[in-house]
């Protein structure tokens, strides 16, 4: 295996990711907690003795590179993290609220040997206010990690075993650790729903206030105002704009943004489709994994989001689909702010079944009635529960327009009752209940696999998705994390002939599917992933194998077979 670094991975500054991680509600006093850190890892068997101490670079996991240390640790570990710090004179007499970006996975805070918070789940960002624990001069922080890879819990792609689809794990922390000051009444959190020419904003956590938009006050009550907006502006890939504006409430001061743009399904000529702000639109989309040669869950800085998104941009594509798997909300706000819509998916928990969840679907068994899957009582209020919490994280973000409950039957249990929940959740966008198969009654879209056959659309009268195809292999040796092993769907030599082997395939299906009914289509991937060499990318980001003047022409073919006329007949039901 080669140890491959980004070329921002090569040099990292003292504190890594030192950039205020929240951007739908900033506030001006922060202290980043990143850096290093001290690290012991207590093996299973081994628990209550001391293990070897080392130094390790938070917010990178143990098994990555950029950790300084790259040791796996074995399921059931205990990784034990330790940091001091000192708050800033100007912050005593105020409330201290102490944030984690996401740590995997069970996790429980000491702060001078004070319990604080505890955690479950690897993926979500959880924060304690900690004034009380606190200690004048210098304060002792411990975070107890175990990432058990437990079945229970959302746990995406890792697997002990790495290998083919199944990726190294992310233990302990790996997003940014970071303090904030703030009054006694703060703003807790923003909820902001917009709609064409209107937004909605409201403060948890406080009753009255001020926010101010272009020079105009808008007082808040109950926490609560309504924004009529004149000459409005709609965001798109092609046009990403953005509101912004701040709160201030007493003492309290935070900035954020919102944007205007919706989603409907909308019948045009005689065809259901996928409209954004009003008119069809096609997502040409990308499978976005969101794994790093040298940081594996977390690169080696928050540019590396925009990067990626330019770089798929700049070939035309508008739109990825997040895999199984929660990024730090920097991600989030680089696709706001640069256009790029995200198809966000759950993240899986509960058992997978090769034969069950691979073969038979393959081979064309692919209906299945789901509500005796993934049994278990624990495991099931484990997936809603995450569902609901990834929803109330990131249901601010413009940028997302779709969420993937289910993908290929990993996890899966009463889908149907599962896209209802959701659904209440979040009216205001598309849900593909079940990505690939076991499709059950209740979807917004109909969303096939195809990677070994013509592609084709499904048979139910609802908008069709194609959410995963393709996965053509050319594989760059030097730039390869594995030069012995390559997983992929169709391997081809030479970078030409996987250049017009991709042209074909979306000049030859993809777009007469897209004048046939197809609203959008994922194509497998961004980047490389171990293993996997089927990205547009080498897995360290410094190769591309497509370049925009080979491809980037497709987009707006695409889009104009979804339009052959801009009127909307009717609306779907």
């Amino acid at each position: 295996m080669q140890k491959l670094y980004t070329k921002e991975g090569r040099t990292l500054p003292q504190i890594p990711w030192n950039v205020y991680p929240r951007p739908q509600m900033v506030r001006k006093d922060w202290l980043c907690l990143n850096g290093k850190w001290s690290l012991e890892i207590r093996k299973t068997d081994q628990s209550d003795r001391q293990g070897r101490k080392e130094t390790v670079l938070v917010p990178f996991c143990p098994e990555s590179l950029l950790s300084g240390i790259q040791e796996v640790p074995e399921p059931g570990d205990v990784l034990l993290y330790r940091k001091s710090f000192v708050l800033p004179d100007a912050w005593h007499g105020r409330q201290i609220l102490l944030h984690f970006g996401a740590v995997s996975r069970d996790t429980e805070v000491l702060l001078n040997g004070k319990v604080v918070c505890r955690s479950k789940n690897g993926y979500l960002p959880f924060s304690a206010d900690v004034t009380e624990a606190l200690a004048e001069g210098e304060n002792d922080l411990e975070v107890r990690a175990v990432n058990d890879l437990s079945h229970q819990y959302p746990w995406g792609k890792q697997s002990k075993n790495r290998g083919g689809m199944w990726y190294t794990p992310c233990s302990g922390i790996w997003q940014t650790v970071w303090l904030e000051p703030v009054p006694e009444k703060y703003i807790q959190r923003l909820k902001i729903r917009t709609g064409s020419n209107w937004a909605e904003v409201f403060a948890e956590g406080i009753e009255s206030g001020t926010l101010l938009l272009d020079g105009w006050e808008y007082p808040l009550l109950n926490g609560k105002v309504h924004i009529p907006l004149d000459g409005p502006k709609q965001w798109s890939p092609e046009d990403p704009f953005l509101y912004r504006f701040c709160v201030i409430s007493g003492e309290d001061r935070v900035e954020s943004y919102f944007a205007l743009r919706t989603l409907t399904m909308e019948t045009v000529h005689g065809k259901p489709r996928l409209c954004l702000n009003g008119k069809p639109y096609f997502f040409h989309a990308l499978l976005d994994q969101g794994y790093w040669s040298d940081g594996l869950y977390t690169p080696a800085d928050a540019g590396a989001f925009e990067r990626d998104i330019l770089s798929m941009k700049a070939l035309g594509f508008n739109t990825l689909r997040k895999h199984i798997k929660i990024e730090p909300e920097l991600f989030y706000y680089a696709c706001d702010s640069l256009g790029m819509v995200v198809f966000q998916d759950m993240v899986n928990n509960g058992e997978y079944r090769y034969l069950r969840d691979t073969v038979l679907p393959t081979l064309h068994f692919q209906k299945r009635r789901d509500r005796g899957l993934n049994r278990d009582p624990e495991t099931r209020k484990a997936f809603l529960e995450a569902m609901k919490e990834t929803v109330s994280l990131l249901e601010n973000h413009p940028s997302i327009c779709l969420w993937t409950i289910f993908n290929e039957g990993w996890g899966q249990f009463c889908a149907d009752d599962a896209y209802e929940l959701l659904k209440k959740l979040d009216p205001t966008r598309f849900i593909d209940s079940t990505s690939g198969w076991y499709h059950q009654k209740k979807s917004d879209v109909d969303s096939l696999h195809i990677y070994f056959e013509k592609m084709h659309l499904g048979k139910k009268p609802i908008p069709q998705l194609l959410s995963e195809f393709g996965g053509y292999v050319w594989k760059v040796p030097e730039h390869s994390f594995n030069r012995e092993k390559t997983y992929g769907y169709k391997k081809f030599e030479t970078r030409e002939a996987f250049v017009r082997a991709l042209r074909d395939l979306y000049e030859k299906q993809i777009l007469l599917l897209a004048s046939e009914g197809l609203c959008g289509a994922v194509y497998t991937q961004v980047s490389d992933v171990e293993d996997e060499t089927n990205g547009l990318l080498t897995f360290d980001r410094v190769v591309s194998k497509l370049q925009p003047e080979e491809f980037a022409d497709l987009s707006e073919a695409l889009q104009r077979a979804v339009e052959s006329s801009s009127s909307v007949n009717t609306s779907m039901p």
